[in-house]
């Protein structure tokens, strides 16, 4: 704790809890109103377009957001992290910077290779032939290639409210795509989906605010440079050993904080695989008209973790606060706050239950249109998997404030892995019910295996987020549905 303190004053003090769980309510504000745009885009969507046509722009969206999850959310880590972490030192950000932005350079170019080389099966097999729908998939993961590098930036640089204009703004013009398509400005299926490419092009407004906010302060700050600061040497930042700040500062990050990291990066991987495997398994099964069909009924569950952001990125710092806290009754503390927020899953579950069996399948129609016709049945299934998935949704948390993020990591990815096996094995004739089925199974096991977790912790160092630091930024903002 002292090496924090000696840290602060060097260069930008880290926020209190207090002032971490302010950002946490106003990123989850931000995050809650730019989910229920998207899916404003879809309820359009779903309601213009014919049955194969809003299925196709389903698969698409998952396309998307399993490729650029897996290739860009890495990079944004790895900038959030140390941006934050140099500020608090008072070190230069060019460092960073250049190495993201050169790794995010290579994978998009390695996306690009592969994309061009495997258009035939890409354009044919997952999206039926549509040349239309081929290249907004290839343009939309390039541009949002830049879209979170500029979300790490900002995140980084704790500038949340650009933060949220950029995932804000994302949404808005995806939407307003659809709403023309619906008043008649613009028509057909290729126009709404245009929409998905367009929304982090033309986002990307938002950055030069941000370059032009840090070259106003960088003018009014006085010399922080590591020759003025007390205690280093030299106009390289050295040691006493020789050794460059800037390098050594960098080497610890990586390799104190790279496990973790990872870990948090395979749990999000896992969450896509939950959200949006469904659809594309369905795609291959049964067609593009069924993937539409299943990611409306999977909707049950994307949509109220969308609102559930509000209490999964505040309950992170309060948790670790207690759990790190020397106070007697922390630790009952902390046992009582995940026990009531499970409490209110399992009142709201019930309540979503009871709507589902008394009016389910009519309220799908209103919401996404008399394309489908939905099973009671499933949708009751998909609503229980609801409540279990947002429950593992907390228990994570906990664990992650615990220290046992690396044992988490481990069961999210398991979980992952079963519900998109079971997809395949024909236990349950109907391919339908087997999703719907399935997610309740594995949304299940995942809570059952944190539950252990988190009542046997066995703490990793360097697992435990200290409160305030870039670390407990970093986990927070992976928890951030990266759909929106």
């Amino acid at each position: 704790m002292s090496s924090q303190n000696g840290n602060s004053s060097n260069g930008k003090a880290p926020a209190s809890s207090a002032d971490y769980g302010k950002t946490a309510s106003f990123l989850a504000v931000g995050v809650g109103l730019t989910g229920v745009i998207t899916y404003a885009y879809f309820l359009i969507a779903s309601h213009t377009l014919s049955k194969p046509d809003y299925g196709q722009i389903t698969v698409l969206w998952s396309a998307v957001f399993i490729t650029i999850s897996t290739l860009y959310r890495p990079i944004e880590q790895l900038l959030s992290r140390h941006i934050s972490e140099r500020m608090v030192k008072g070190q230069p950000l060019g460092e960073p910077m250049r190495v993201a932005s050169t790794i995010q350079f290579g994978l998009s170019l390695i996306f690009a290779v592969l994309a061009l080389a495997l258009r035939g099966p890409i354009q044919d097999s997952l999206l039926e032939g549509n040349e239309t729908l081929y290249w907004v998939f290839f343009t939309s993961v390039l541009f949002y290639a830049a879209s979170y590098f500029a979300r790490g930036f900002l995140a980084g640089k704790q500038q949340f409210g650009l933060f949220v204009a950029l995932i804000l703004s994302e949404s808005c013009f995806r939407t307003i795509f659809a709403v023309l398509v619906v008043v008649g400005i613009l028509s057909g299926q290729s126009m709404v989906a245009i929409g998905i490419t367009a929304a982090p092009a033309l986002s990307l407004i938002v950055v030069p605010f941000a370059f032009q906010r840090r070259a106003r302060r960088s003018n009014q700050r006085p010399d922080t440079s590591s020759a003025s600061r007390p205690g280093v040497s030299g106009s390289a930042g050295g040691r006493p050993d020789g050794t460059p700040a800037a390098a050594d500062d960098a080497a610890f990050s990586f390799r104190h904080g790279g496990g973790f990291a990872a870990a948090v990066l395979l749990i999000m991987f896992s969450e896509q695989a939950f959200l949006n495997a469904g659809p594309l398994i369905m795609r291959g099964l049964q067609g593009a008209a069924e993937a539409g069909f299943i990611f409306n009924v999977l909707m049950i569950a994307r949509a109220p973790l969308q609102l559930f952001q509000s209490v999964s990125t505040s309950i992170l710092p309060h948790l670790t606060s207690l759990h790190t806290s020397d106070d007697p009754d922390s630790d009952r503390e902390f046992g009582h706050t995940v026990k009531m927020v499970l409490l209110g899953i399992s009142a709201f579950t019930g309540a979503a239950f009871v709507f589902m069996a008394l009016v389910g399948p009519k309220a799908m129609q209103i919401a996404f249109g008399k394309n489908f016709t939905y099973d009671r049945l499933g949708l009751l299934l998909v609503t229980v998997g609801m409540g279990l998935y947002l429950a593992s949704v907390t228990l994570n948390q906990a664990c992650v404030a615990q220290g046992q993020v690396r044992r988490a990591a481990v069961r999210w990815i398991t979980c992952a892995g079963v519900f998109i096996a079971w997809n395949f094995v024909p236990l349950v004739s109907n391919e339908q019910r087997r999703v719907e089925f399935g997610f309740l199974l594995a949304a299940g096991v995942l809570f059952a295996l944190l539950y252990w977790v988190y009542r046997h912790p066995h703490a990793h160092a360097g697992d435990t987020p200290t409160p305030g630091s870039p670390e407990e930024l970093e986990a927070r903002l992976a928890m951030i549905d990266e759909n929106v």
